[in-house]
């Protein structure tokens, strides 16, 4: 382990005596903290040392813990038995002798806005009691930590503390029944998906959690299931928070090549990773394969990620892997990812739904499973001036797109915008006219993802690249 600033520690204060000095905006926000502890908070100050937020706690009876105040000032007299001292002073000199007084008696001590006198920091705190995070940048940043609190406290529901006083009751029954290793693991990461969810848990979640509890003990293999997940279009920021317990979660991660090496990086470094994508005009596993690999993984008890790049749902074959998973019986969940025809809108800066450009939005594949365009296409019901249509996977048939689109009445002027590699550092886009398609997607490469846009919501952005027809626009553009 590396070197720490300081070691993070939790500190019973139930029913302990806590000396406070002080009657400051500082003060009572320490004091109503050790109180919610459970401390019994002697407050050291004169009454008339009290501002409007003391006095407004001290009007109050805390839910828990007790703060009584005393009408003097602090004196060395009254560390005697506390388990820690905080003091709010005005000086540097008082800080300097409430600190001694404190460490003469043995007790260790803060003093606020005092780094130097302090034995230990207060740090930011994210309350889903029992589960309580601190967070410390060691005096150094505190805004930093506010902001590191921000962030954690958008990945734990409030119905948290709920689930964590549920997993209290059940934890003896887990550790009688179930063994260590793999079958208490199945069991909390089934349980953890329940409570990272805004559901409060009733009579009926913890009878399902015993019932878990039976189904591992009887088998081993009950553990088992798999949760098709959506990777989005490439960057690791645009996955759900879903998705990424889920990778945290996973015993195997099945992962397409178009996956980035990032988001690999979020997955429970424990997971077996194994790579079964499919590319056009590339060796890659059979659908059949994947079906068989995801089948006999949960089979033997394991939970299985099978990982793909955007949405699950939109081209991703996931019918053909959920007909499979349901006629083995095994369980399974979805969840979604950002498809690319978003990242698509979200890197040129469009509505893909302008009221007054387009009235419809269509996804179509670009090639059938034969390699060519597919042979059941409306193409007269997509050569649509009103609506924008989004091509995933047709980079080869680019070309072809456009001649049928025209042919079918589509104007040649028609606005297309390609993108290659959306989201990722190596993005690169281009936009044009529908005539142009096939020179523009050829210019950009089809060696790598690429997805075209069709439709007057690419207006501006093919009327810019009119002034410079050749132009493509290489490297990745944050948008928003």
């Amino acid at each position: 382990m590396g070197p720490l600033a300081s070691l993070p520690v939790f500190f019973d204060l139930a029913g302990k005596r806590v000396v406070m000095a002080g009657g400051g905006p500082g003060a009572a926000w320490k004091a109503e903290l050790l109180a919610s502890a459970g401390a019994h908070v002697d407050l050291y100050v004169p009454a008339d040392g009290i501002d409007g937020e003391m006095a407004e706690l001290l009007a109050v009876p805390p839910e828990s813990g007790v703060i009584v105040h005393h009408d003097r000032p602090w004196a060395t007299d009254v560390f005697a038995g506390a388990a820690i001292a905080v003091g709010d002073t005005e000086s540097l000199a008082e800080g300097q002798a409430f600190a001694c007084a404190a460490r003469a008696a043995g007790v260790p001590v803060n003093v606020v806005d005092k780094p130097s006198y302090c034995d230990f920091r207060f740090g930011t705190i994210v309350n889903r009691s029992p589960v309580v995070i601190g967070i410390s940048t060691d005096g150094a940043a505190p805004i930093l930590g506010q902001a590191i609190r921000r962030r954690i406290e958008t990945l734990l529901p409030p119905a948290l503390s709920q689930w964590a006083a549920l997993a209290a009751r059940v934890r003896g029954a887990v550790m009688e029944r179930l063994s260590p290793g793999p079958l208490r693991r199945a069991f909390w990461e089934r349980f953890t998906d329940s409570a990272f969810t805004t559901k409060l848990p009733d009579a009926a979640a913890e009878a399902a959690a015993g019932g878990f509890i039976d189904d591992l003990a009887r088998s081993p293999e009950a553990g088992g299931r798999v949760t098709l997940v959506g990777a989005g279009p490439g960057e690791a920021e645009l996955l759900t928070l879903k998705a990424v317990r889920a990778l945290q979660a996973a015993d195997v991660i099945l992962f397409d090549d178009l996956v980035s090496d990032e988001i690999l990086e979020l997955a429970r470094r424990e997971a077996r990773r194994m790579l079964v994508g499919k590319r056009a005009a590339r060796d890659s596993c059979r659908q059949e394969d994947i079906n068989a690999m995801m089948v006999s993984f949960a089979k033997a008890g394991k939970h299985v990620v099978r990982l793909k790049s955007g949405d699950v749902s939109v081209f991703g074959r996931a019918g053909e892997e959920l007909d499979e998973l349901a006629r083995e019986n095994i369980p399974v969940a979805i969840v979604p990812g950002i498809t690319a025809a978003s990242a698509l809108a979200a890197s040129f800066g469009v509505s893909l739904t302008h009221r007054d450009r387009a009235q419809q939005l269509r996804f179509v594949t670009g090639h059938s499973k034969k390699g060519g365009l597919p042979e059941d296409l409306d193409w007269h019901a997509l050569a649509d001036d009103h609506a924008t249509t989004v091509f995933y996977m047709g980079g080869r048939m680019a070309a072809k797109i456009a001649e049928r689109l025209i042919h079918h009445g589509l104007p040649a002027t028609t606005p297309v915008a390609v993108a290659a590699n959306l989201s990722r550092d190596d993005e690169t886009r281009a936009a044009g006219t529908l005539a142009d398609l096939g020179a523009i997607v050829a210019r950009i490469g089809v060696d790598r993802p690429i997805l075209i846009g069709v439709g007057r919501v690419f207006t501006e952005h093919a009327r810019a690249a009119s002034a410079d027809p050749f132009m493509v626009d290489a490297g990745r553009t944050a948008v928003g």
